[in-house]
Formats: structure tokens, sequence, C-alpha cells
């Protein structure tokens, strides 16, 4: 949820807000277009943004506890918007009034970061508490637990923390912030928790959920990853996590990356198969800055549409307005929505665009078919058997059938609940897909079948969700508690002919059924954006190091021990730095050519591995003056080493400075930096990119320059004098 930002919410925000009440939306045709902010009709500001599907088929995002506008200097403790389409919000209230707070919690205790699930039959709110009893402390975070019958409400907090604050070896206490619940397909629940005091660990819960069992894995290491979150497919656990500083204003380069893993403890590795957990530290970007208003894109959520779309939720700073009151005091995050994209069995956003700004397509929140039995009428349908509506579902036995048909890419959906050794599901034309007899079964008539086991124990008279595609012959039916990338059953089948006919409610016993849809399936996405193309080599304005020093280089605080020998330029790292007002470390400096342009350069540092080296690194920098610039290096962060990609800026009367995260460095790393001229406002856009071995590239963040700017190309070695340490360049160039 990002640590910095937090300081200022306590020192600035009185704890106040009692629970409102509005009508719920009503369903309705699925809007065709929409545009970020998600959250603007109900708030400036709804950070670390989580949205579940209620009961009630209405789609429900909860934030963390901050004013929801500017002016009104007063915290919402956790508040709750509610849309029938994912488009038109509501704020409807607060999960907990002024005074409401676990037992457990210090009366000053904030509450961050909700997660919420539906775990044992009941919805389950996991949630930050910044300030516990255990300790004089005031940052002794604890990860809290409440209850209730709906999303809605109302909530109650459960007895005990779910984790308990842990002491720090460093001192304090280990950031216990962020949690993310998920089930796993054998039935144990777990839940991911931490930052970057800490890292992020993985511990199982007890049943209810309401207690950690058993000892914690670590599963991104501390001092780079935060605000986890974990969606199961293709037999992949998939852990995004946030990373860099989620809240310094026009400087935010908060973003998000994804490692996966064949067990829910991982290892998780990225897309080069580098690790999350050790001190080089891996993560393929999901979502980053594409240099349109929206920075610092991170705290990101799961969701997916009645189309079988995922979407992405998430908050985001617009650097034109970062600040919700006056200049560095609360960060102004509004939560965004966009399209999440498989591409090649990874995720990114928009196919690697990055996050929107404009008109885009809606998701689907309504089908051909829409059932959520709000009446006693059943016209459009024709029971076999006995079936009635009560208490906003359709219970009955036989099959209750649609006039509504199945032909082309479909995807059926219901809610449904059931006793003892009865079964229930879905017709699909000539497809049967039941749940029943401790498994998920799906049965073609004359066909193959095809059947995956429910964990034990597993009570099917509480609501769970059957999702059902078919994408020409292959048809994938799922069973999970509330339709939130945790499934709990999966089975896959080749069908013998493409589905068609009339959809069906089956129950053998009695069942209830709600929320049943029918909606052509999403179209996938098969290739992201190109990367930067790197053109042909600008031999006028690049240096090999093969004859000294090019004259066309120029020092700002002139390093003497700078030396070129041997197709190298050999700088011994400084004890400086460019961040803040110091402004005391050495750069070079060369001019850039006009229009579009890629800038290159090969660096060697050996920074060593897990051991604190704050914060030597050596790089390139796109640079206008010490205030403001854009520096692209591998450095040591504490124990960790990684790719920063900072930014300074002078913003209110002073310079402030922020970073993003690109890729994993290695000893020798290449470096690239992407410049464009933005055709309408002229500004100039950098965006990042690193290698570790010069051929496979991973392309990060953009930073913007002011069109009446104009950026040189440089290199740096700067941070820190010990150990005594030598960065090796073996060339800057520039490629059209």
């Amino acid at each position: 949820m990002g640590h910095l930002h937090r300081g200022g919410v306590l020192a600035a925000v009185l704890a106040l807000v009692l629970t409102a009440t509005a009508a719920p939306p009503a369903a309705g045709t699925t809007p065709d277009r929409y545009r970020n902010p998600a959250s603007a009709r109900y708030a400036d500001t709804f950070a670390d943004p989580v949205v579940v599907r209620g009961d009630d088929g209405l789609w429900y995002a909860f934030g963390t506890s901050d004013p929801l506008w500017e002016g009104e200097r007063r915290a919402h403790r956790v508040p709750i918007a509610r849309s029938a389409d994912l488009v038109d919000w509501t704020y409807v209230g607060d999960a907990f009034g002024p005074d409401q707070r676990p037992s457990w919690a210090a009366s000053g205790a904030m509450l961050w970061a909700p997660d919420v699930r539906r775990v044992a039959g009941r919805w389950v709110m996991y949630v930050t508490v910044t300030d516990t009893t255990v300790s004089g402390d005031t940052f002794n975070t604890a990860i809290g637990a409440a209850t209730a019958p709906t999303p809605a409400g109302p909530w109650t907090f459960a007895d005990a923390p779910v984790v308990a604050p842990r002491p720090g070896g460093g001192g304090g206490y280990l950031w216990t912030i962020d949690p993310s619940q998920f089930t796993d397909v054998d039935g144990r629940n777990y839940l991911y928790y931490g930052s970057y005091y800490g890292g992020v660990s993985v511990t199982e819960l007890s049943a209810d959920g309401l207690r950690a069992v058993g000892a914690p894995t670590l599963v991104a290491i501390d001092n780079k990853f935060e605000g986890s979150y974990v969606v199961r497919r293709d037999g992949w656990y998939h852990l995004f996590a946030s990373t860099a500083n989620c809240c310094a204003g026009p400087a935010t380069g908060y973003s998000v990356q994804v490692g996966r893993s064949r067990s829910p403890r991982g290892p998780f590795v990225d897309r080069d198969g580098q690790r999350l957990d050790v001190s080089r530290a891996g993560g393929t970007p999901v979502l980053t800055q594409n240099g349109n208003r929206w920075i610092g894109t991170g705290h990101n959520a799961v969701l997916t549409d009645l189309s079988g779309q995922d979407w992405i939720v998430y908050h985001a700073i617009d650097r034109a307005d970062p600040y919700l009151d006056e200049p560095f005091g609360i960060n102004e995050r509004p939560m965004l929505l966009d399209r999440l994209d498989w591409v090649d069995g990874w995720p990114t956003v928009n196919a690697g665009a990055g996050p929107s700004d404009g008109p885009r397509p809606a998701p689907v929140t309504t089908g051909r078919l829409d059932a959520r039995f709000d009446s006693a009428d059943l016209a459009g349908w024709r029971g076999e058997g006995a079936w009635r509506v009560a208490d906003g579902q359709v219970i009955g036995t036989g099959a209750l059938t649609s006039r509504t048909g199945v032909g082309g890419d479909v995807r059926a959906e219901a809610d449904l609940r059931l006793t003892g050794r009865d079964a229930a599901g879905l017709r699909l034309g000539r497809v049967d897909v039941r749940v029943g007899d401790g498994r998920l079964t799906a049965r073609e008539d004359g066909g193959a079948a095809a059947s995956a086991p429910l964990p034990g124990g597993l009570d099917l008279a509480d609501v769970h969700n059957l999702a059902v595609e078919v994408r020409g012959r292959q048809l994938v039916a799922e069973l999970s508690p509330a339709r939130l990338g945790d499934q709990l059953a999966v089975v896959t089948l080749e069908l013998a002919r493409p589905a068609a006919g009339p959809l069906a409610l089956l129950a053998s016993g009695t069942a209830g059924f709600d929320n049943v849809s029918l909606a052509r399936l999403y179209r996938p996405v098969r290739h992201t954006v190109a990367a930067p193309a790197i053109g042909p080599l600008l031999r006028g304005w690049s240096d090999e190091f093969t004859d000294g020093l090019d004259p066309a280089w120029r020092w700002v605080r002139r390093n003497p021990s700078a030396t070129v020998a041997d197709g190298e330029l050999r700088w011994p790292v400084e004890p400086t730095d460019l961040v803040g007002t110091g402004n005391t470390a050495g750069v070079l400096l060369r001019d850039a050519p006009a229009g579009d342009y890629v800038a290159e350069t090969k660096v060697t540092l050996d920074l060593g591995e897990d051991t604190v080296r704050n914060y030597q690194q050596a790089g390139m920098i796109a640079y206008v003056d010490d205030d403001r610039f854009a520096r692209l290096a591998q450095v040591a962060i504490w124990n960790t080493r990684q790719v920063e990609y900072g930014y300074e800026l002078p913003y209110a009367g002073q310079p402030v400075y922020g970073g993003s995260i690109v890729g994993t460095p290695a000893t020798t790393t290449w470096l690239r930096l992407a410049h464009h001229v933005d055709p309408v406002t002229g500004e100039h856009e950098f965006r990042a990119g690193s290698s570790r071995d010069g051929v496979h590239w991973t392309w990060g963040a953009v930073w913007t320059f002011p069109a009446d700017t104009t950026p040189r190309i440089g290199l740096v070695a700067q941070g820190g004098a010990q150990p005594p340490l030598t960065a090796s360049f073996d060339y800057l160039r520039f490629y059209r």
C-alpha cells in the first residue's frame, strides 16, 4: 500500500465518518465506454482498491482509510462504493464507524489496504491495523479481520489479529501490512502480507480464515515488494506485487510486477527465470506509467467480467494534481480500471500499453441472459420439476430451461448452493456441467466426460460460483468461492462439436441458483504492443571509448579519477548524490540528437549480493539540471540489487525525488533510454529498459520532461564510497 505516504496521514487526518446508506443501483445494460479514473464520481482519492461481486450481483469497491474529497480533511474508515456495471459508482458508506476498531488496536489506529473475500460461507475483510496495544511503538502493524453477511456489511471485527505485530531484528516492528487472501484447490486458505521492512510472506489460515496457522514462508524479498495479490491461472500461481515508492507526489513511480510458481508458497520466478525472493530480485512488469497523465500505478487487485475478460483495479496519481489538498500532504490516488491481458501465459495491462487515459471499451456486466431473480416472475424460463423464487434466488429440482440459447463462444455463470449429496449445475446445449458427489464434472451427451475432485469437507450449502466457458470445441469449467481467481476445481473438456442449444439450470435434489448469466466470450489478446524500435547506430553521436574521451563530452563537477583506457570509461563510484539539494555528484554529459532516439550503455558494477551497500550505483541519465533529471542505474538498495529509474523535478519550491523499478541487474547490465517527443504536447518522454545479456530486454516506466527543456544524455557513478568500487562503461551509443 505504500509506507511513505502514511506518516502524513497519521499526523494530518482525523478518524471520523459514520456509515452512510444509499439505494443499490439497478442492473441494466452494459455501458459501451468508460474512462479513468473509475472513482471520479464518488471520490478524489480511493487508494489500495479491491473489487468483489456481491451475492446481489452488484460490484463493491473498498479502499484505504483516507479523506475521499479535496478539502474534506477527515478519514473514512474503509470507504465502500457500489456499481451495477463497473463504470457508474456510488459511495455507500464506510465499513466501520469512527470508534469501531478491534479490541487489540490502539485508539489512533488507521485501517489500510482492505482485501475482501468469501471464506467459509461469509464475507471476510482482511485489513492492516497500523497501531496496536502490544507496545508503545506507533507503527506496530498487524493484520486484522472482520466478517459480514454481505459486502455492504455490517462488518464485525474478530477478537484477535490474524497476523500479530512482528518485532524486527533491526529494531521496531516488521511492516505487517497489505493483506491478500487466497484459497487453493485443496481448500486450504492462505494469506499474503508484508512490505519493504520484512518482505512479503504467505501463511496458511485456519478453516474459518481468521487465524494464521503454521510457519510463514517468505515469497518476495524485503526492500522491493509490497501490495501482493495472487491469481491462479492454467495451473500457475501468479504473485502480483507493487514496487518502489507509492507516494512521492509528482515523482511517484509505483508499479506492478509479477512472478509465478507451481505452489502458493513459491518460489515465484519472473519471465526470465529470476526469483522474487533473492537479492537480485526478479519481477516481470505488468503495469507501469507510460507518459500520459497517470504515474505511480500500483497496489492492484484483479476481477473478471461476465465475458471472462480479466480487469485490473489499482490506484494512480495524476501528475498534474498529485496531492489531495496541499503540496506534500496526502497523495491523491484515485481508483483506475484497465483490461488485463494474458499473453503467452503472462499478465500485462492493455497488451502492454499501460494505464488508459481516454474512452475505452467498458467491462461486460450484462449479457444475452442476466437473471437476478428479484421477482417471482419466471417468464422466459420453462421448468421441468418444481421451481420457485424465494430470497432472491430460484430454488428447485429438475431442469429450468431458458429461452436464451447457447451459440458461438460463450461464458455462462451461476451462483449456486446445494445440500447433502445433491448435485447441481448448468447445461449448455448438449453439455452438462455439475457440482456434486465431491467432484466437478463436465459431460457431453454421447461423448466424453472429465472431472476434478472438490476439496474435502467443502460445504456446498455455502454460495459458490460456477463458470463455464466454451471457445470453439474446448470447454473449461471452474468452481470458486467468489470468482476472484482462486478456483476450487477446474475441468477442461474437448467437445465433439461446438456447444449449441438452450441454457438450463440442473438440480438433482434441491438447489438454489442466482446471478445466472450468459455472455459472449471475450476475445483474448495474442500479442503485446511493440517495444521501442532500435534503428541504425548514430556513429557521430556515440562514443566507444576507444581513443580517450570524445571532445563532445562535458562535465558537471568533473571527476579527475574517471579515466578512459582500453575501450572503457572507468569511474570510481563517488560518495556523492544528485538527490535533494546537495547536488555534489559528478555528471558526464553530451548533447542528444533531435527527435526520437534510443540511448544505450553497458555498465559493469560488482555490487555483490545480500549485503548493505547503500546506495552505490552507476548508469545513465537524462539531465536538464541538478533539479530535473531521470537517472537509470543499477543500484544497491539495502540488501537488494535493483535497476532503479529515478526522477527528480522541482515542485512547490523544492526538489522532489521518486523512482520506478525496471528489470533485474547483473554484474554487467545493459541500459537504454528511449526518447520520444509527444506530437501534441511537445513533452520529452523517456522510457527505460534494462537487460542482463544485451539481447533480452525488460521495458519499464516513462518519465517526462517539459517541452521547453533540452535534456542531455550522460553517465553517472555515485551514491557511496564504501567499499571502494569502480564502474566500467563500455560505450554510450545512440540509435535512431
